[in-house]
């Protein structure tokens, strides 16, 4: 019975991407954000299960990919169309390249799948916090972008951006832990302790601000 508990949990992400979406098309942009955080809390808790448990298996591996692609890749890309579609858009097909994001969502995750240089950190922008990044954006910050009168052409820049972010070679960093000493986590404790100075002053906002952080971070890491 143990051996299906992570793959019940990685389900349990996948519902959670499935109701995400559900809200998202009904324009119900804090709910999607929402699921998609608890979706976020499965998939952290299906990999974490699977190592105490000693159950890692590869139907695991390829089931938490396309769990990942639903909540992670789909939902937020069904955020994104369903807030465009609101907006004054002369062209109507132009809310669907939202949907590009999904696609390069599921290149990272196939792409991770096979890389081996991700275990203590990342290669590309990981889809959830691409997934978080979007949510918090439009629900924290959707009334200043549609203020805007160039906003369509950024949020569209910004979904080649982000798309390209998930599958490019760029290191990135993850809250791993070998010890908890400040020497060799120096970036990880600063980027905890802004984040937190971000997020207290921003509210929902602040995430989007502590994901584009993260990714500016994460570079200036990678030219050192």
């Amino acid at each position: 019975m143990k051996k299906h508990i992570p793959n019940i949990i990685t389900c349990c992400n996948l519902i959670s991407g499935c109701i995400a979406t559900y809200w998202a098309f009904q324009s119900e942009h804090q709910l999607a954000l929402l699921f998609i955080v608890i979706g976020a809390a499965f998939d952290f808790c299906d990999g974490m299960t699977a190592r105490l448990l000693h159950v890692s298996s590869p139907i695991g591996k390829e089931l938490d990919s396309l769990a990942d692609d639903i909540t992670f890749g789909f939902a937020p890309s069904a955020i994104i169309f369903d807030f465009l579609c609101q907006q004054h858009i002369h062209h109507p097909l132009v809310p669907f390249l939202a949907f590009i994001m999904a696609a390069f969502s599921a290149l990272r995750l196939a792409k991770f799948n096979l890389d081996e240089r991700q275990a203590m950190g990342f290669i590309g922008l990981p889809t959830p916090a691409n997934a978080l990044f979007w949510g918090a954006l439009i629900v924290g910050g959707g009334d200043w972008l549609s203020s805007s009168p160039l906003y369509i052409y950024g949020m569209l820049a910004l979904v080649f951006v982000f798309s390209y972010l998930l599958v490019s070679e760029v290191p990135m960093f993850a809250l791993k832990f070998k010890t908890w000493g400040w020497k060799g986590n120096e970036v990880k404790y600063i980027f905890v302790i802004s984040s937190a100075v971000m997020l207290a002053a921003l509210g929902i906002a602040g995430i989007a601000v502590v994901i584009l952080w993260y990714i500016i971070l994460s570079a200036l890491c990678y030219k050192r």
